[in-house]
């Protein structure tokens, strides 16, 4: 067994995605738009405007598959959880922290902590929620 985080947006996947790349580096491994389904949809679930949004992506940030799409029934929020992303040390945490921050919201700054020398919490611009933790 093994999961996998799924993200939808709120039109802005595409978006997201590019940010997530350069960010983090993640590697896009798969992205489909709406116009692109191999089957039709069913009537009145893409609203127009939707066909170049993003129906599917993948994407590997580490070692870890994380994926997106956009959502076409209404406006999705990010309540309940958080990605939790280990990085090696103090000064990756602090420059993860910043590049992800960049127009979003700190939750909770860097801080030494029991069990991290460098741990903070932060919704980032889309308002995915993530918990930065420094290993050593």
């Amino acid at each position: 067994m093994h999961i996998k985080p799924y993200l939808t947006f709120d039109g802005c996947c595409e978006e997201a995605v590019e940010f997530y790349r350069q960010t983090l580096g993640a590697e896009v491994k798969f992205l489909m738009r709406y116009k692109d389904s191999p089957d039709p949809h069913p009537p009145g679930m893409v609203p127009p405007g939707y066909e170049n949004k993003v129906l599917h992506s993948t994407l590997r940030i580490g070692d870890t598959e994380v994926m997106a799409a956009d959502d076409c029934q209404g406006k999705p929020t990010f309540k309940g959880f958080s990605l939790s992303l280990t990085v090696r040390d103090a000064s990756e945490a602090q420059r993860i922290f910043g590049l992800l921050g960049a127009g979003g919201q700190v939750k909770v700054p860097l801080m030494k902590t029991f069990f991290s020398p460098s741990f903070g919490m932060l919704a980032d611009r889309f308002g995915v929620p993530w918990m930065i933790y420094a290993a050593a």
